[in-house]
């Protein structure tokens, strides 16, 4: 076989494998217990600090605002933090370190250099508009998965972007 045909027909095997790749989805990564509500999408976190902090990626959310588990992916499906939480404790996990805290409300701070309004959260994505101390959501492109949300008060101003994945 020629160098040219060979050639080819790798190019060919390539552009089939890709194909292939882009019609698999990923696994999940969390399986909700019976009766536990489960969201996946993509996410971003800004903070407005003196250093901007931007955080984002696709996740999982499973639980509520008492107990629950959420995942964050990089754009491969690759973990790259599994947060957990429950009354009195929560923890994240990124690699082989681990992160404790006392609440959700504490370790999102560590993490993000805000806190996140975790109960309001959980009623946004359910398309309820609950108000949040400080925080302003805009629900209505909620029925098209979206949902944007922004805190102007305590300072650092922050915002919070959520793209729903279809159902």
């Amino acid at each position: 076989m020629s160098l040219q045909r060979r050639q080819i027909c790798l190019a060919i095997a390539g552009a089939g494998l890709l194909v292939l790749a882009g019609c698999s989805t990923a696994a999940r990564q969390l399986e909700a217990a019976p009766g536990q509500s489960y969201w996946s999408g993509r996410m971003s976190v800004q903070v407005q600090q003196s250093t901007p902090q931007n955080t984002s990626g696709s996740f999982e959310l499973s639980g509520n605002r008492d107990a629950g588990e959420l995942v964050l992916l990089n754009p491969l499906g690759n973990i790259v933090a599994r947060v957990q939480w429950s009354p009195g404790q929560a923890s994240a996990q990124q690699g082989t370190q681990t992160r404790q805290a006392s609440s959700l409300d504490e370790l999102t701070q560590d993490l993000l250099g805000t806190s996140l309004p975790i109960a309001a959260l959980f009623d946004w994505l359910q398309g309820k508009p609950t108000v949040a101390a400080g925080w302003q959501a805009d629900l209505d492109a909620r029925s098209e998965g979206r949902i944007l949300a922004r805190r102007t008060d305590p300072l650092p101003e922050a915002s919070l972007r959520i793209v729903l994945d279809a159902p």
